[in-house]
């Protein structure tokens, strides 16, 4: 339903209390119970006599299940946020006087029986004004209305008259409000506050890759969240069929957004940790000290990995004869190393080309077949690659390969790790990733996860890893080469969205540059982007985190926070931890959600203090609660979490708790970034010469 967009509302503190505010909640009544009746009209379906089969009603009826829950109602979530006076009908002759149009922007489609818009998803072409038009450019937008809420209820609005010359531009109080509002349970959706920036990250298109490089706070996760749902929009049925992921860095992080896409109605994304996607073969025990990680992810264990896979293929010396009937056919050992070779020149799948090879011996039999007068055809070609004779060939030339069972030889025979890895990697290298004690099998070894990576790389040399249609991949600083590689191939026909921050990387082999991580995923056309303005971190807080960049990562912009209200922010000294516990109960105080970041070995101490002092605490990725707000948070779980406030236990001892100062560095910078609004750093010893 849209109506002409030339009524002016008035200002509701002048206005009657009747008039402009109660009709904006008379709508959102009104289009609660129009999403009522469209989920109404869904789950009264009757599906049993459209169906031909079981089957195909499982997937019917899942589908409407899925649609059900789509069209779920949140009640402490606004069904819209925003609303967009057009000068003119989107798309209609702009002539003198023509009649524009009104759109409620909101999180989904809603409409009402007659089938009228009552609220238009934020992703269709007819919102994009709300988040580009400014006073520069209006995008013939006379009036952009943004909506304050309280628990889901209309409470405030606020009007740019986008076309008016008279009316200077200004700073969207409420804007700021909604970037502010206290953070308590799981990530929410930003479809209320996306910038033009992020706006032209989330309606990318699907054909390309994007890298976002944001530092704390510049929303980049929220983002890349935000294109999924764009995408899913704007390309529905292919992503259907080829399939989305969203790939985080541990379970905590996943745990923490996956209610972001179901409040935007997407229920169809797929979360996983790269561990995730490699442990189908092996599973995880072991861990490796950081030299060893760092070569087994290095790019070039690829290439060891390729000759170590097709050094199992042998040149045939001997011919093959197949026996049919009374004939006997010769294929001489020449023409057998020529089919050979040629399907190692093609480059194919070693699994591929191993399942071809039969068809290709078998071939050659039917060419002599056909010169002596025989007309065969493929029935006849299938029998004789199941020959026995053709068999044992192909098992002696292109024998099956394992591929836990060659990467654990690799990893536990030297002079086979040696042969393949010759002008690949040094001695020294070899030595540190072979294994000092042997293994009698693929289950009972300590497999870490960089071997896991090494295990799926090999899998892939074997058969081809199913890609799908979209690939995020958020906090991406943190992979090695290898782990790319594994990501990049299940995105090889589709795209991806890169997420992450080079100054948060916190692995010994985290990333150099993002033109090297695109070039490793296999998507070195990928146009990178850069976030800078800071809507989550504090000026204050930002600005103090932003004394390590010049350690950590010199060449990137400093974030520079566009929030007003600079938060709070004060260094403590702290002798022992009752001081750091009192820390953490003024800041319980206030509303909204607590950290209490530590380095990881402090952290038992922390607890066993935080329950003598009777306070309760959650772990990473719990959801908080009106009775629990505060989280007590290792250091190394600490990246893409926020909480409204953060005490920061010990700052040299986050450093002190990682192998080298650098990686330590950034380490604390993730720390230090995590509150929203208002940060206190608790320390006994001296804090890192780098903040000084």
């Amino acid at each position: 339903m849209s109506t002409p967009a030339h009524d002016p509302l008035t200002d509701p503190h002048t206005a009657p209390a009747d008039d402009p505010l109660s009709r904006e909640r008379s709508h959102l009544a009104s289009s609660r119970s129009a999403l009522r009746a469209m989920r109404e009209d869904v789950e009264s379906l009757d599906i049993s006599n459209v169906t031909a089969n079981w089957v195909n009603a499982e997937v019917l009826a899942r589908q409407i299940d899925e649609r059900i829950k789509a069209l779920a109602d949140l009640s402490d979530t606004p069904l819209f946020f925003g609303r967009l006076d057009y000068l003119h009908a989107p798309g209609a002759d702009r002539a003198e006087g023509a009649d524009g149009e009104r759109f409620y922007i909101g999180r989904r489609h809603v409409h009402d029986h007659d089938g009228d818009p009552m609220v238009i998803d934020w992703r269709a072409p007819v919102s994009q004004p709300f988040y580009r038009a400014s006073k520069k450019d209006p995008m013939d937008i006379a009036l952009r209305r943004r909506f304050g809420y309280t628990r889901g209820d209309i409470t405030a609005y606020e009007d740019e008259h986008l076309s008016d010359p008279a009316e200077a531009a200004r700073t969207s109080k409420l804007l700021q409000q909604e970037i502010e509002r206290p953070r308590v349970g799981p990530m929410r959706d930003i479809v209320a506050t996306i910038q033009p920036e992020q706006d032209e990250i989330v309606r990318s298109g699907l054909g390309g890759t994007v890298c976002v490089q944001g530092g704390p706070g510049t929303g980049k996760t929220a983002v890349g969240l935000h294109r999924v749902a764009y995408l899913l929009y704007a390309h529905r049925e292919r992503l259907a069929r080829t399939g989305t992921l969203v790939i985080g860095p541990n379970r905590s992080f996943l745990h923490y957004i996956e209610q972001v896409l179901p409040a935007l109605g997407e229920l169809t994304v797929q979360q996983a940790t790269v561990d995730d996607l490699v442990a189908t073969g092996v599973e995880v025990r072991g861990t490796d000290d950081a030299p060893a990680a760092v070569i087994k992810g290095d790019a070039r264990m690829a290439e060891v990995l390729r000759r170590a896979v097709y050094a199992h293929v042998t040149l045939p010396t001997e011919p093959v004869v197949v026996v049919r009937g009374s004939r006997r056919w010769r294929v001489p050992a020449y023409e057998l190393e020529a089919i050979v070779r040629e399907l190692l020149d093609r480059g194919i799948r070693y699994g591929a080309a191993r399942e071809a090879l039969p068809q290709r011996i078998a071939h050659a039999v039917l060419v002599q077949m056909e010169r002596s007068g025989e007309a065969p055809d493929d029935r006849v070609q299938d029998s004789v690659a199941r020959n026995a004779a053709v068999k044992a060939v192909v098992k002696q030339v292109w024998p099956p390969v394992d591929p836990a069972k060659l990467v654990l030889r690799l990893l536990t025979d030297a002079d086979f790790l040696a042969e393949h890895a010759a002008g690949i990697l040094d001695e020294d290298e070899q030595k540190t990733i072979v294994w000092a004690k042997p293994v009698r099998s693929v289950k009972s070894a300590k497999w870490s996860a960089a071997d896991a990576v090494l295990i799926d790389e090999t899998t892939d040399l074997v058969q081809r890893t199913h890609s799908l249609g979209h690939v995020v991949l958020d906090e991406a600083q943190d992979l090695s080469p290898m782990q790319y590689r594994a990501v990049g191939r299940r995105c090889t026909t589709g795209s991806a969205t890169v997420l992450g921050d080079l100054a948060q990387g916190t692995t010994p082999w985290a990333t150099r540059s993002w033109d090297e991580a695109l070039a490793h995923l296999g998507k070195s056309d990928g146009v990178i982007e850069e976030l800078t303005a800071g809507f989550r971190v504090p000026t204050d807080v930002i600005t103090y985190a932003s004394r390590l960049l010049p350690h950590i990562a010199p060449g990137l912009t400093p974030v520079a926070s566009v929030r007003e209200n600079p938060g709070f922010f004060e260094v403590r000294t702290a002798e022992d931890t009752a001081e750091v516990i009192a820390a953490c109960e003024e800041l319980l105080r206030n509303e909204g959600s607590t950290g209490l970041i530590a380095a990881d070995a402090r952290v038992p101490e922390l607890a066993e203090a935080l329950t003598d002092a009777g306070i309760g605490y959650l772990a990473p990725g719990e959801e908080t609660t009106a009775e629990t707000r505060l989280t007590l948070v290792p250091a190394s779980l600490a990246k893409g979490l926020e909480y409204d406030y953060v005490v920061l236990d010990e700052p040299q001892a986050v450093v002190d708790g990682e192998p080298d100062e650098r990686t330590g560095l950034r380490r604390l910078y993730v720390s230090l970034t995590r509150a929203v609004s208002g940060l206190i750093v608790t320390h006994g010893a001296p804090l890192p010469p780098q903040l000084t």
